[in-house]
């Protein structure tokens, strides 16, 4: 299992009844501890799988739902029906129960014995049966839920379980995400806005303004031996430098200084409050007069974005929360994963043919750990913002291979999550843009992906991620309870309208049924 998960764990309760006898039941028993054992065992699940027992009726079924609500460790359960099961005694346990559900078609055998099979074996081993009539209580009382099928020693089985924990944990983590937004979104921009009671009401995240005057209180605590120690025994040895900006009476050596007393502060105060989360604003950096009173940040904080995303802390560029908000999640699920995440944005297109692709960065907050070589920490002038000044920035390309990129928007009936599979390919040299930066082809081509994302009313930022796939955005919608619109290379334009308009009926007459 993965450290990064280990305070996390996800409950097994298996479905029997006592018509067959205590015999039976002991049985059932033992098969699910063996089973558990073997997936904790696998080395394919990240997270713990715990057995609480057999569930034999209506009270049973409901203390262990009402207790996982209450226990902080469990993020999740999962139900199997080992014998048959009568889903009317699940009714009420399934009604109370607010953690995610993964229902798993399994069966203890893996083959029938057909020489030796009789009654006794069949009344024994009723999954396909009991699952049947599980899944049909599910679907009557709308139960959102992950549903699993296949022989649980298989890989392919304990991978969709994993790739479930993984969103469970990420759901978990964003139920006491706080977001602190650093100044106001960039004026009139709309699909950077939404409204943050309705997203913590559906989405768990909770957004704060935090002044720049209270960010000015932890600046003024930074000590400047600090400054200088990350500076040199961090920047300087991490990174790529030119030697002119290791000189310390240069401007570019000072420009490196202030970001270094940037992240200290961020880091500072972000942990302060138990933030995981945060935006910026080009527009909102403190006192006007920075240059002549040395309070307040004299550039955007990019670097200091570019490290903080590196470990964990979700940022949205312009005041964009709810894609700080997704950052996060992002991150916390692929943690263990190959290729890194990051946030970015639409830049700029180049139209090639068959090879038309996006070239994706922003000014500078782009994650590093999706570099392809080793970053290489610059200063540049940024003409953009209140501070229009030699900025620093880690600069770099990234690695090539296929990904996932995703975004939430906000409708004003629901919240929809946007989803396309990407293909990172390999950039041309851009020597007169010191940005980090990426360029991709969406799937299934850069018409049809950029067409479907545009009519769903996809942004122009996103939260990109190497190791996640399609189906950890599915489970995550699916546990979120919204509309999720996948976007890969089994999408046609036509189909993806047509299921948009299917969609908007759907939540309409949702809203209008409630």
């Amino acid at each position: 299992m993965l450290k990064a998960f280990e305070q996390f764990e996800v409950w097994f309760v298996t479905g029997a009844q006592l018509l067959y006898g205590g015999d039976a039941v002991v049985q059932v028993d033992g098969h699910s501890k063996e089973m558990v054992e073997g997936l904790n065992q696998s080395g394919r699940l990240p997270v713990k799988v715990v057995y609480k027992g057999t569930a034999n009726n209506t009270h049973e079924v409901a203390e262990v739902m009402a207790a996982a609500n209450t226990d902080k460790r469990c993020i999740g359960v999962i139900t199997w029906m080992h014998t048959f099961s009568p889903a009317k005694m699940w009714i009420h346990g399934l009604q109370i129960l607010r953690k995610p559900l993964l229902h798993l078609h399994t069966q203890y055998n893996e083959k029938i014995p057909y020489d030796t099979i009789d009654m006794d074996f069949m009344n024994l081993n009723q999954s396909a049966h009991g699952d049947r009539e599980y899944a049909h209580i599910l679907t009557r009382m709308r139960k959102p839920r992950k549903t699993v099928v296949g022989y649980w020693k298989d890989q392919k089985t304990q991978d969709h379980i994993a790739v479930w924990q993984r969103v469970c944990a990420g759901w978990a983590d964003a139920q006491d995400c706080l977001i602190l937004r650093f100044g106001d979104q960039m004026n009139n921009v709309a699909v950077t806005d939404g409204d943050k009671v309705a997203a913590e009401q559906v989405l768990g995240y909770h957004v704060d303004y935090c002044p720049f005057s209270e960010v000015m209180r932890f600046f003024d605590q930074v000590k400047d031996e600090d400054v200088t120690a990350l500076v040199k025994d961090v920047y300087f040895k991490e990174y790529a430098v030119a030697d002119a900006l290791k000189d310390e009476a240069g401007e570019g050596y000072r420009r490196i200084w202030n970001s270094a007393k940037a992240e200290l502060t961020l880091r500072a105060l972000l942990k302060a409050y138990g933030a995981k989360a945060f935006t910026t604003n080009f527009d909102d950096l403190g006192d006007v007069n920075v240059e002549t009173t040395g309070r307040g940040f004299d550039q955007i904080p990019g670097l200091a974005s570019q490290r903080l995303m590196s470990d964990g802390y979700g940022f949205g560029a312009e005041g964009d929360w709810k894609s700080a908000a997704l950052c996060r999640t992002t991150w916390f699920m692929s943690q263990g994963l190959p290729g890194g995440t990051s946030f970015l944005e639409d830049y700029t297109l180049n139209f090639d043919g068959d090879n038309t692709s996006i070239l994706e960065s922003h000014m500078l907050e782009i994650n590093p750990d999706i570099a392809e070589e080793k970053p290489r920490l610059e200063v540049h002038f940024l003409g953009i913002g209140v501070r229009k000044v030699q900025t620093a920035r880690l600069v770099f390309t990234t690695k090539q291979g296929a990904g996932v990129t995703a975004t939430v928007v906000d409708l004003g009936n629901r919240f929809r999550l946007i989803v396309n599979d990407v293909d990172l390919i390999k950039s041309q040299p851009l020597p007169k843009l010191p940005v980090a930066s990426a360029l991709w082809i969406p799937q299934p081509s850069f018409e049809v992906g950029v067409g479907c994302w545009m009519n769903a009313g996809g942004t122009h930022h996103s939260c990109f991620s190497f190791g996640l796939t399609d189906e950890y955005w599915r489970d995550y919608a699916e546990i979120a309870d919204i509309e999720c619109c996948i976007i890969n290379n089994d999408t046609t334009y036509e189909g993806f309208r047509q299921d948009l308009r299917v969609n908007e009926v759907y939540y309409m007459l949702s809203k209008a049924l409630r």
